[in-house]
């Protein structure tokens, strides 16, 4: 009876555990097909923009647009490349400058690649975009009609999927079950609409294999510099907490210690109570190296793991946060340092500096991606130029060849994502 009711358990749990996930990549699918919808407009525009510089070409005025045509074609593909890297798997890093004149920016086969994705996704890409965008619409559209069925006039009480009337209440009950058909579509073809829509940009919108190398290998040496920078940085730190810190306090121990020695011969009662004070001093020095120590990597991660301290520092938030984490397994020991980093001083700025009221940290692992997300309903206008902390931030996580984009705009909310290398 215990077995059966475990094993009914487990499977409860399964199902919930594969609903969140159908939901995820449901919401995922319908976040990324509007951000391609976005990309398809832009695309549209200069797509229009394409047809009308090629009739004036015809006679030789356009010519002289065809430099400005190109920039602009980049500057829309440049942004698609960065909404499928933010997706993922794979970074798509742009071809360089446009070539300077007509007939060199002809020639350039990125360029070309470029018009043909301009000419696919600003057609093709916008009809899946329009049909992935709709399908929710559809399905609250038919699932609310019987709120307002009676409210519509007489004469034009037809169904909101406008092939049948509605009379009655069996009518209404059917568009309901339509619109429970628009969202089993939506979750079974909503990731598929967004990988379609993204498949042209993947096709054409990567630079060349020599051009990704030799900026590649630029990135890999910007970064280099970016974590040597902040190795130092954090020696620094260290050697300043130490010797304004620790250090002071172990030559006032010294000194106390001394004194009580000197004091033992004399006045062996006033002894105690220098030997109570370097005791208080020894106390203080050591409470002092342990908050070094874990500045360096904090100990909480091998006791508890990723999941608890991130939960332990969400307890300690100013604000109240939601603490989600969900890593199968544990990572290098690096990479959760540089999560729990980024964690605390993302805490620490919302709680003094955001007037939020709610924050929330996710935490989860995609295949070889360690993936963040840390939200607040504060007041945004978060800058890493301002002194926040979030610079050092970037920069621990650039070391590890991984993204941070910070998305702050003033009135709020600030969302901050961070995407890291865990191996596979």
């Amino acid at each position: 009876m215990q077995a059966d009711k475990a094993g009914t358990a487990g499977l409860r749990r399964a199902v919930e555990r594969d609903l969140r996930a159908r939901g995820r990549a449901t919401l995922d699918g319908l976040e990324h097909i509007v951000g391609g919808l976005g990309t398809a407009i832009l695309a549209v525009v200069v797509l229009l923009w394409m047809i009308g510089v090629a009739l004036a070409c015809l006679v030789g005025v356009g010519l002289f647009l065809v430099p400005t045509t190109a920039r602009a074609v980049r500057a829309v593909a440049n942004r698609e490349r960065a909404r499928l890297s933010r997706w993922g798997p794979v970074e798509l890093i742009g071809p360089g400058p446009v070539p300077y004149g007509p007939r060199a920016v002809l020639a350039d086969r990125s360029v070309r690649r470029e018009l043909g994705w301009v000419a696919t996704h600003g057609t093709f890409g916008l009809l899946v975009g329009l049909l992935g965008a709709t399908l929710p619409f559809w399905a609250v559209r038919d699932i609310t009609y019987p709120l307002y069925w009676q409210l519509l006039p007489k004469g034009e009480a037809s169904a909101a999927p406008e092939f049948w009337a509605v009379h009655d209440w069996y009518g209404v009950f059917a568009v309901v079950l339509v619109g429970l058909g628009w969202i089993a579509v939506l979750i079974g073809l909503g990731p598929s609409l967004a990988r379609l829509q993204a498949w042209p940009g993947r096709r054409l919108l990567p630079a060349a294999r020599d051009t990704d190398l030799s900026l590649r290998v630029a990135e890999l040496t910007a970064t280099r510099a970016a974590a040597l920078d902040a190795h130092a940085t954090e020696l620094r730190r260290i050697e300043r907490s130490l010797h304004d810190g620790t250090q002071n306090r172990l030559v006032a121990v010294s000194v106390l210690l001394g004194a009580a020695r000197r004091a033992l011969a004399r006045d062996p009662a006033g002894a105690d109570a220098v030997l109570e004070r370097a005791q208080d001093a020894a106390e203080q020095a050591l409470a002092e190296l342990r908050t070094v120590v874990r500045g360096i990597l904090p100990p909480v991660l091998a006791d508890r793991g990723l999941a608890g301290a991130i939960a332990g520092l969400a307890a300690n938030c100013g604000v109240p946060c939601r603490a989600d984490v969900d890593v199968p397994g544990r990572c290098a020991a690096s990479v959760e340092a540089t999560t729990y980093f980024a964690v605390a001083e993302a805490l620490t700025n919302i709680s003094r500096h955001s007037g939020a009221r709610h924050a929330g940290v996710t935490v989860r692992r995609q295949g070889d991606r360690l993936l963040l997300r840390i939200d607040d309903d504060g007041d945004g206008g978060a800058d890493e130029k301002l002194g926040s902390g979030l610079t050092g931030v970037r920069r621990r996580i650039e070391a590890h060849d991984g993204r941070l984009v910070l998305t702050s705009p003033p009135g709020g909310p600030t969302t901050l994502q961070v995407e890291l290398p865990c191996g596979s």
